[in-house]
């Protein structure tokens, strides 16, 4: 899909409100027709004819017209919005659709830019291409047919060198645009290298490159400056063709206005006419100039970098493998990750089999790379060596709805319950109750007044939200369910209540733990311990593992603190 094709699209879609724009552009430009013919009537036919009366009747139509114009200007605006958002959303779902095929780790920065500033400028410069391009070809419109009304030899002198002045600004437009797309592809370098600089200023500091990534930073930045330069230095060519459309005509017509007429002219026709140039053709193709010349070469290219990016769906990392059968639900092979070049790594040469149907519980000390190991097996993280794969497919490359995370932080969203609830499925009402009565959250359901009540997230409680996230990967088809701390809102009862659930639910249930009762629960319990990892049932580790055996005192000594106090 070409960015010319994405601004039709949006455009032909939506005819009633380019009907709308188009009946009150007529109303609004109905000044640019009036205004010479108005000034010359009331110089020529009153003031200059000693009829006052006449001279004032002419301006006070003229002053109504501008009076009605306003008015179709704001109706113009709503009607310019009627297009510009839904055009916003439609290259919303473009981005995030490339940057989510880019792969969470290829290049974040990159994507956060298109997404935040690219789709925001494209939006903005769709609206005003819109109005600039409607303002200039119904103004221009109007000048002409009102000068040719005046005097329809006067537009001999203003017409040829105004459609010239817009030739000149066409035929810089192809250089505007590989310049302003030049600055947007610098401007993101530049940010994806601040971006990533920033993340790893510890590491930076620490090998003492701190010159090394400053230069590089530099250059960046100098590259901007330059794109910069280069894009400002056109502003020359629109200089010239503003000058040649808009005020040659006017040198003409005080030159060789009584030529051309075949007579002297009268001072109203001669103001009226400069008018016409002045106040009508010169704004509107000044308006051209600018809008066309900055909104519709930014939008333009912006559109092609979006677009760029989406074509790239392709790519082998959002290539979507079914299962293999008889593989485990999920296996770690020799995987190792860090973050950094030169960090220690989180995971090391981790071998894990999970199958199918299995319960297993995540322990470890804060830091011990609990949550990586989630990100790990849902596919948000890619091992740097060895392999983790969900049915023998390659985590990052596995069926979405192979598998469902909940973070410890859970996500719900305004619209209705049912929509949040079943977001990861379509199931029906029945259903959607029956899990929340599994999960727990059928009180909460009730209190907020049904599945169709409105939900405002900021109203929950974090174990509310958790709750609901609880209740939309129990709904979902995913055979396999991360749960990453997903729990730690809820009070043990709670938690309990909802591990057994998942469990009921069928298919392989991960827990990364927060309290050690749901490695009780679990069949099989893995242990990190810095970058080394055992396995065991909750009896074998408490046995064979020191560091369980603490955590597991650690934690009885806590509970029965709380349960004194």
């Amino acid at each position: 899909m070409t960015a010319g094709r994405v601004v039709w699209t949006a455009l032909r879609t939506r005819p009633r409100a380019l009907a709308r724009i188009a009946g009150w552009s007529v109303v609004e430009v109905a000044p640019a027709f009036l205004i010479g013919l108005a000034i010359a009537r009331a110089i020529d036919d009153g003031f200059a004819a000693g009829r006052v009366d006449v001279g004032l009747a002419w301006l006070a139509a003229l002053g109504t017209a501008w009076l009605v114009a306003a008015f179709a200007a704001r109706q113009v605006i709503l009607a310019v919005a009627a297009v510009a958002e839904p055009f916003r959303d439609d290259l919303l779902t473009l981005a995030v659709r490339g940057a989510l095929c880019e792969g969470p780790q290829d290049a974040p920065a990159g994507a956060v830019a298109r997404i935040n500033l690219q789709v925001e400028l494209a939006r903005d410069a769709f609206a005003a291409l819109v109005t600039v391009v409607r303002g200039f070809a119904f103004t221009a419109a109007g000048a002409v047919l009102g000068l040719v009304a005046l005097h329809p030899a006067l537009a001999v002198l203003v017409v040829p060198p105004f459609v010239l002045g817009a030739a000149l600004f066409a035929i810089s437009l192809p250089a505007l645009y590989r310049r302003q797309r030049a600055y947007l592809e610098a401007d993101e370098r530049t940010a994806q290298t601040l971006v990533s600089v920033t993340g790893g200023l510890r590491d930076v500091t620490a090998c003492g490159a701190q010159e090394r990534v400053g230069a590089l930073v530099g250059r960046r930045v100098a590259a901007q400056a330059r794109s910069a330069g280069r894009l400002a230095g056109m502003t020359a060519l629109r200089t010239a063709a503003l000058g040649v459309g808009a005020w040659t005509p006017v040198v003409l017509i005080l030159v060789g206005g009584s030529w051309v007429a075949g007579g002297p002219l009268g001072a109203g026709v001669i103001v009226g006419a400069l008018a016409y140039v002045t106040q009508s053709l010169a704004p509107a193709l000044g308006g051209l100039v600018e809008g066309v010349g900055v909104s519709g070469v930014r939008l333009f290219a912006s559109l092609d970098r979006i677009l760029h990016t989406t074509t790239s769906a392709t790519h082998p990392t959002s290539v979507r493998r079914p299962a293999v059968a008889g593989r485990p639900a999920l296996a770690f092979s020799g995987a190792s990750f860090s973050y950094g070049e030169h960090a220690d790594p989180v995971v090391r040469d981790l071998d894990l089999e999970v199958h199918d149907g299995e319960h297993l519980a995540i322990v470890g000390p804060s830091g011990a790379g609990k949550s990586t190991l989630a990100a790990l097996a849902a596919g948000l993280l890619r091992p740097e060596s060895g392999a983790v794969t969900v049915s023998g497919v390659p985590a990052h490359q596995a069926d979405p709805a192979a598998r469902v995370l909940i973070p410890q932080e859970a996500y719900a969203f305004r619209g209705s319950l049912r929509e949040n609830l079943a977001y990861l499925s379509d199931a029906p009402a029945e259903r959607i109750l029956a899990s929340a009565r599994e999960v727990g959250a059928d009180e909460l359901i009730d209190r907020l007044g049904g599945l169709d009540a409105d939900l405002d997230p900021g109203t929950l409680s974090a174990g509310e939200r958790q709750l609901v996230a609880l209740v939309r990967a129990h709904l979902a088809a995913a055979r396999l369910v991360i749960l990453d701390e997903a729990t730690c809102h809820l009070d043990p009862a709670a938690e309990a209540r909802a591990e057994q659930a998942f469990v009921r639910r069928g298919g392989t249930l991960i827990v990364v733990a927060h309290r050690l009762t749901s490695a009780r629960r679990a069949g099989r319990v893995l242990l990190l311990d810095g970058s080394r990892a055992s396995t065991g049932t909750h009896e074998e580790l408490v046995a064979a593992a020191p560091l369980y055996a603490d955590l597991v005192g650690h934690w009885e000594t806590t509970r029965e603190e709380a349960q004194l106090s």
